[in-house]
């Protein structure tokens, strides 16, 4: 997860430097939004360490859901950007933090603490990248 956003910040970043892309106002404003809505939902590292599984994926399905959202108001780069984004964080949304009680999860499985940090890492990094979107 955390090489595919690697790589989608690294493919972003190089089209504004060669101003393949662009920003225009409205990406810029829709990206400082969302930036803002995921530093929100994910916090520096020790912050979400310390909450439980419960919330740690509550923050990051609430991540992804502004990122979604964010998407839907944009066109051309800027939702390519975001929807293969969304696409690398979908795992998140197959992740359950209950226990099954021997019932069916409906494919839902149990992240581990290193899945949840790279996860994180990589809300983080799309969040750094959407900051710097809005002053290109």
């Amino acid at each position: 997860m955390r090489t595919v956003i690697e790589d989608l910040v690294e493919e972003a970043e190089r089209q504004i430097r060669d101003q393949t892309w662009v920003p225009a106002p409205a990406d810029r404003t829709v990206a400082a939004k969302a930036a803002a809505d995921l530093h929100a939902a994910v916090g520096a590292p020790q912050s979400q360490q310390a909450l439980s599984a419960v919330d740690r994926l509550a923050c990051l399905r609430e991540a992804l859901a502004d990122l979604a959202i964010a998407l839907a108001h944009v066109h051309g780069r800027l939702a390519w950007f975001l929807g293969a984004a969304v696409t690398a964080l979908a795992p998140v949304l197959h992740w359950r933090a209950l226990p099954a009680e021997d019932g069916p999860t409906f494919g839902a499985v149990l992240p581990t603490p290193q899945q949840y940090a790279e996860a994180e890492d990589a809300i983080r990094r799309l969040q750094s990248t959407l900051a710097d979107i809005t002053t290109a």
